[in-house]
């Protein structure tokens, strides 16, 4: 049987997704984040070592990280629609944008979510300007430079094309939704980058996108502000 181990607030969304889209029978385990911590609860390292989510168990098979799940459920249970032909440019593009996602831009906004707390945690009044004098510099010297070319890359993309790897709705939109999602708290995306504010409307009106919200509950990551 197919499990999804499922955390609340995480990538493993995308995963629940990718399934309602295949129509793919699979079970629910829910987790719960710790209150004071928001890191993953210790159940989960009875699933995988790294005790983190994404991961699903297929029987005796276990698969963790987003992408490697995505290619596998893709392998085994896609009839074609969601995984472009292999040899095409299609496929070749949709490759690309599965790894991009968390290979590129996740570790951007990894960055972005470091300095955001470095900038508000609760620290003597006279370390304060030290530590926002630091994170300053990462945004001035490296981050914001970076996050900036991301997005315009992005929105070239689907200036060109409708959706990602072509113009087929295909995984690889599925596994950077939360690029764009997180694009979306860094910037005004209807003013700044249209092309994304319009793909994260018809992302969210897919009914496979809302019936896994349904089952997975919401979330909100990179929730951090600029």
């Amino acid at each position: 049987m197919l499990t999804v181990h499922h955390l609340e607030n995480s990538r493993s969304q995308r995963i629940l997704w990718l399934l309602e889209e295949m129509a793919v029978d699979y079970r629910l385990q829910n987790y719960k984040r710790d209150s004071q911590s928001g890191l993953a609860p210790p159940e989960l390292l009875a699933v995988h070592p790294l005790g983190k989510s994404p991961v699903i168990t297929d029987d005796d098979i276990t698969v963790a990280e987003s992408g490697a799940i995505i290619e596998y459920l893709l392998e085994k249970y896609d009839n074609g629609t969601l995984w472009p032909a292999a040899g095409t440019a299609e496929r070749r593009a949709c490759t690309y944008w599965l790894h991009y996602a968390e290979g590129s831009f996740a570790p951007l906004m990894l960055v972005a979510l470091l300095m955001h707390r470095i900038e508000t945690a609760p620290v003597p009044f006279f370390i304060k300007p030290v530590a926002r004098g630091l994170a300053g510099k990462v945004r001035e010297s490296y981050l914001d430079a970076n996050v900036r070319r991301n997005l315009d890359f992005m929105e070239a993309t689907l200036a060109a094309s409708r959706w990602f790897a072509g113009d087929a709705f295909t995984a690889a939109d599925i596994q950077m939704s939360f690029a764009v999602d997180a694009a979306e708290v860094r910037t005004n995306l209807r003013t700044d980058y249209p092309m994304l504010a319009s793909y994260l409307e018809r992302i969210r009106a897919r009914p496979a996108y809302q019936a896994a919200i349904g089952k997975g509950g919401p979330y909100g990551l990179m929730r951090i502000g600029r």
